[in-house]
């Protein structure tokens, strides 16, 4: 989520300041419990992790689902913004892919736990979004410029690493893998000179 980004409330209207960083508190507690112990985790256990009245709380987020749908978009707009701000500075596409893959995996093996609290509740990876498109975009962009310059095959789409990204995701979770090797691995099979004649 781009940085500049105001945050609303559910009727639209962007949040005072103090209510903003009430917000962003509440969040941030729900993730680190959240990680730290599943779905075993109450409002009340929130809202006293973040310092906050459960009243203030509950004016945010009027359900625990809605907790989470906020959390893993914040999440999402987290690499999101990494990527526009570090990633996209490299000069070489397979270099700014390195850096945002292992990015991803970083903060997933750090949040497994949120991860399957996501999953429980939403049934998926995480809610739709227009931050999803959004990497979608700049992922298809940073494609075009790799093969532009020859170093990542023709035949490779946007789509296709976002794809990989989502199974990147899939054996840090699991735990089927030493999830940098399969980073090296997915680098290695985009790489213009590694297409079978």
């Amino acid at each position: 989520m781009p940085t500049s980004t105001p945050v609303t409330e559910s009727g639209g209207r962007r949040l005072r300041a103090d209510a903003e960083r009430n917000r962003a508190r509440v969040l941030n507690a729900a993730r680190e419990l959240f990680a730290e112990r599943g779905a075993n985790v109450s409002m009340d256990e929130v809202a006293r992790h973040a310092e906050v009245g459960v009243g203030t709380l509950y004016r945010h987020f009027p359900t625990k689902e809605a907790m989470v749908v906020a959390a893993s978009q914040q999440r999402f707009g987290e690499i999101l913004t990494y990527y526009r701000t570090v990633c996209r500075e490299s000069a070489e596409p397979l270099e700014a892919l390195q850096m945002l893959l292992t990015r991803v995996g970083e903060v997933e093996a750090r949040d497994r736990g949120f991860a399957s609290v996501v999953g429980g509740t939403l049934g998926s990876e995480g809610p739709p979004s227009t931050m999803r498109a959004d990497l979608e975009a700049e992922l298809v962009d940073l494609v075009g410029k790799g093969q532009a310059s020859g170093s990542i095959r023709r035949d490779i789409a946007g789509a296709d690493i976002l794809a990989l990204t989502c199974g990147l995701t899939s054996i840090v979770h699991r735990r089927s893998g030493d999830w940098r090797r399969y980073i090296d691995i997915v680098l290695d099979g985009l790489r213009s000179d590694h297409i079978t004649p």
